[in-house]
């Protein structure tokens, strides 16, 4: 059966989503109200899926390396990129995480909307169950990117999360602590079922002293 596809407005943007890639919601609507990038600045967006996150960022000027494991998000957001007159800006992948990138690609910003919420076994099984599905207790994919996320950040840059309190806030502050960031809730939005969703920013606390090779040498296959 074929997918079925509407449109939707979002910060000023419009973005066509399907049943084979997560569509926006509270979450993906906090996220781009509380995005801010300088022009010129090179950003990853991991997760990207129908691509929200990464037109915002090329709409305020910057460079975005879009990442996504699902290859349905990867075509999603190539179609939207194009809708919003951004193709030019936003260049995708698919690909786990950071799996793309040789050591020594570094970015100023890295934004991702993770899989955070616990789930059962089998949730994962499908493109758009991998959106949100983080496991037993939801940390699977969260706790993988931000042991790893220090690798690919330029001095001084910085890291975007969202999550829900339903998998820990005051964990993710530590374990990025752990790392040698400095972590804080930006903002955050109460929703129904005793869940707040809330954006995490965090910050290296002490500078790489290597320097940084270009990141366009270093991009995986487009499809």
């Amino acid at each position: 059966m074929p997918s079925q596809t509407k449109r939707i407005s979002l910060g000023g943007l419009v973005f066509d989503v399907n049943d084979n890639v997560y569509e926006p919601a509270e979450d993906s609507y906090l996220f781009v109200d509380n995005l801010h990038v300088a022009a010129g600045d090179w950003v990853l967006d991991l997760g990207t899926g129908s691509g929200v996150l990464a037109a915002s960022a090329a709409k305020q000027g910057a460079d975005v390396v879009a990442v996504d494991l699902n290859p349905y998000a990867v075509r999603a957001g190539k179609v939207n990129a194009k809708l919003n007159g951004v193709e030019g800006k936003i260049w995708f992948i698919q690909g786990d995480l950071f799996g793309a990138f040789a050591y020594g690609v570094l970015f100023d910003a890295v934004l991702f909307n993770a899989p955070y919420l616990p789930s059962e076994a089998g949730e994962d099984a499908t493109w758009i169950g991998r959106a949100w599905a983080g496991g037993d207790d939801g940390r699977v994919v969260v706790d993988r990117f931000i042991v790893e996320v220090g690798r690919y950040l330029r001095p001084c840059g910085r890291v975007l999360l969202m999550q829900s309190t339903l998998t820990g806030v005051e964990e993710t502050i530590q374990k990025f602590h752990l790392q040698g960031f400095e972590a804080k809730v930006v903002t955050s939005q109460r929703l129904p079922f005793f869940e707040t969703l809330t954006l995490i920013e965090a910050q290296c606390l002490h500078k790489k002293t290597f320097k940084a090779n270009p990141v366009h040498t270093y991009f995986g296959v487009e499809i």
